[in-house]
């Protein structure tokens, strides 16, 4: 038998309209290792196994026999599993699906129940854990991702900023390259809707770093590289990058803030519609131009963001002939933080000792973490003017329902318990755009599915949905 269930409704489906990313035959090889590797567990009441597949990684409970030592990992070393996790997301390559999650039971010897957890448009995929945040408003992001940089109405090219000589010495440099046209600048300005500054239209009207103009030659493209001074973009994949270009999910955007220092060069934004990216470090990093700089920066700045960083950029030159001169900026000159109290706080054992410690008006988002004394009260974060997230460990609130006097939260992550007292006294605040469950040690994702619609009704946001097949594998 094969049964599709929703929150609130359950009916028999035909294999036909099952979808094919559900369909026994496609699992069933993992789902014979899965039952093979874990029938003890299985075979105990409440017993269950869970797990993540996807186009480009996955999370599966089989057994790995150990690896020889003295030599890398081989697939021939675990060819069972590589074989049956490919005929899985061969299905989703298909199909065009991202991910599935699943949680297996085995309600009798060889018999297996399948849960397919689908976490549908209003819910993030997790990182450590199966469900993510949680979206209460349709296209909300955090607080962060709303910021639009500083004016900077009185800032003016660095001294050495030079057109010319930045194209003379590209020339040099590069004798054979091809230049972009003016028609094609042009249309790259028409594209990002932003007219280029004047040194980026002299470097593409040397080099306009097309794959084909270098012959495909690997040689050519390290010449051109190190002339640059940074691995450059084609003109055509140029881009801006603004907030929309930096996503990040709301766990940790929501613990991130926009700080820049007195006298800082760089604005310590996520993006900005002035940052135009036309480079990489080759390590993933992306390399700009600053059209929106810091009170301490240069119009046409040359600045890196770092791709494992959701917020700020550091200072690479203050022109891009500088870059291109091997001139780089002084350390210390980037957004940094302003001094004092800090905006994001970390309450824990080893890192702000208490919530008192945390408060001031500049707060913005606050964690409480791993502690050991009693639990702890809220009652410093009362009337705080900017705090917008707040995320707490297991048993370190001493009343949860103190949270419903912090009006001003966007996003709230806090574990089971502390929902249940929440939705129990229907004080979950209304104003929330995003919301997590905080999950530690092992929990059945079935049952924090189930509390995760709960808190999505609240705002008639699209539920989880549980897909259920089963089988006798004999």
């Amino acid at each position: 038998m094969t049964t599709r269930s929703l929150p609130d409704t359950a009916h028999d489906i035909t294999e036909e309209e099952l979808s094919s990313v559900h369909d026994l035959t496609t699992w069933e090889p993992l789902l014979r290792l899965m039952l093979r590797d874990n029938a003890g567990r299985l075979a105990t009441p409440g017993g269950y196994v869970a797990g993540k597949v996807g186009r480009g990684s996955w999370s599966v409970p089989v057994a790995r026999p150990a690896f020889q030592l003295g030599r890398a990992a081989l697939v021939s070393d675990m060819q069972d599993e590589w074989d049956a996790v490919a005929a899985v997301r061969d299905v989703l390559e298909e199909e065009g699906v991202d991910e599935v999650s699943f949680v297996m039971e085995s309600p009798a010897p060889g018999a297996v129940r399948v849960h397919f957890i689908d976490l549908g448009p209003a819910v993030e995929s997790g990182v450590a854990q199966h469900i993510g945040a949680l979206l209460l408003v349709e296209g909300a992001v955090p607080e962060p991702w709303r910021r639009l940089p500083d004016p900077s109405p009185d800032a003016v090219p660095a001294p050495t900023a030079d057109p010319a000589l930045l194209g003379r010495t590209l020339r040099e440099r590069l004798p054979d390259a091809i230049g972009a046209t003016g028609d094609e600048i042009a249309a790259t300005e028409s594209r990002l809707g932003i007219t280029l500054p004047e040194e980026l239209k002299a470097l593409y009207r040397v080099v306009r770093a097309r794959w084909e103009d270098l012959g495909e030659d690997y040689g050519a493209a390290t010449r051109m590289t190190k002339a640059v001074g940074c691995e450059l973009l084609a003109l055509d994949e140029v881009y801006v990058a603004d907030n929309a270009s930096r996503p990040a999910p709301w766990k940790y955007g929501s613990m991130d803030a926009v700080e820049t220092r007195s006298g800082a060069a760089v604005q310590g934004l996520v993006g900005s519609p002035g940052w135009i990216v036309f480079g990489d470090t080759g390590g993933g990093d992306r390399i700009a131009v600053d059209l929106t700089p810091g009170p301490g920066g240069h119009l046409g700045q040359v600045i890196v963001m770092s791709h494992e960083e959701n917020i700020g950029a550091g200072l690479v030159a203050d022109s891009l002939t500088d870059l291109v001169l091997d001139r780089r900026a002084e350390d210390g000159r980037g957004a940094g933080t302003r001094p004092g109290k800090p905006a994001v706080a970390w309450v824990n054992r080893s890192s702000i000792p208490s919530v008192e410690a945390a408060a001031h008006p500049g707060l913005e988002a606050l964690s409480i973490g791993v502690w050991e004394d009693d639990p702890v009260s809220l009652e410093p974060l009362f009337g705080l003017p900017r705090l917008r997230t707040l995320t707490a460990y297991p048993g370190v609130l001493a009343d949860p329902l103190e949270i419903a006097r912090l009006g001003g939260l966007e996003f709230l992550d806090l574990t089971p318990e502390d929902w249940r007292v929440l939705l129990d006294a229907d004080a979950v605040p209304r104003g929330l755009l995003a919301a997590a469950i905080e999950v530690h040690g092992e929990r059945n994702p079935l049952e924090i599915a189930e509390l995760a619609d709960e808190i999505l009704a609240l705002w008639d946001r699209p539920p989880i949905t549980r897909t259920v097949i089963e089988a006798d594998l004999g």
